[in-house]
């Protein structure tokens, strides 16, 4: 943000955990946010998440390529209306390529040809939309059979991303104020970490980009092949 006493800087929060501030700009926040508004349209538009227990989510969901139920992908939205989930489009699977690089950077392909980040194939987006009151506990994201990082991109209300350890849901964690246009990653020892969303910051949104409340679309590398129908 303009004008901020200290700038914000890429920062590792743990090993394999990058924080990327003001990632994506101002221009590139609208047109993510405007293809996340096509894609919440039915047929496999948005929709509230049950849980197995009975429960719901209180941030509502979209899914691309593959879609995302509790606790597994499936071809359609089972849990939804049935329909076909929409296709993960080419050029955010290379936005999610590109977010690798600019959190890790180049590793030496001669040392480690399977970490070179330009190879890993992004085919699943979760995208989940939170207002004031939405929360997220902690998880782990460990339905992918593969181990690319996870990507993660915020637009809207800044929130309190929680990121913990990879044992359990308690401490230690730490929390990394989102903004609009953020990057965060995960991969490597910090893959299947704990992480949530325990609070919302209405009304922090940039002004002009024209969002109340908070979007996050997450971009994962499944590995599944033959998922379920």
């Amino acid at each position: 943000m303009d004008g901020e006493l200290f700038p914000r800087e890429r920062t590792e929060i743990t090993p394999g955990a990058v924080h990327v501030p003001d990632w994506l700009g101002p221009g590139r926040q609208r047109e993510l946010l405007d293809a996340c508004r096509d894609w919440a349209r039915p047929p496999a538009g948005l929709r509230t998440v049950r849980t197995p227990g009975g429960g719901t989510m209180t941030a509502r969901q979209v899914c691309l390529g593959l879609h995302w139920y509790p606790y597994a992908y499936a071809r359609t939205a089972v849990d939804g209306d049935g329909a076909p989930v929409k296709p993960m489009p080419d050029w955010l699977a290379e936005l999610g390529r590109e977010a690798v690089v600019a959190a890790y950077g180049h590793p030496d392909p001669d040392a480690d040809p399977a970490a070179d980040p330009a190879a890993y194939a992004y085919d699943i987006a979760l995208i989940n939309f939170y207002d004031g009151d939405s929360r997220m506990g902690m998880h782990r994201d460990a339905e992918e059979k593969s181990g690319a990082p996870v990507v993660s991109l915020s637009l809207g209300d800044t929130c309190v991303f929680r990121f913990g350890n990879t044992a359990s849901r308690g401490r230690p964690y730490q929390d990394v104020r989102l903004r609009s246009g953020d990057l965060f990653v995960f991969g490597g020892p910090a893959r299947l970490a704990y992480h949530g969303v325990p609070k919302v910051l209405p009304g922090t949104a940039p002004p002009g980009l024209g969002l109340s409340g908070r979007l996050n679309i997450t971009l994962r590398v499944g590995g599944l092949g033959g998922a379920p129908d």
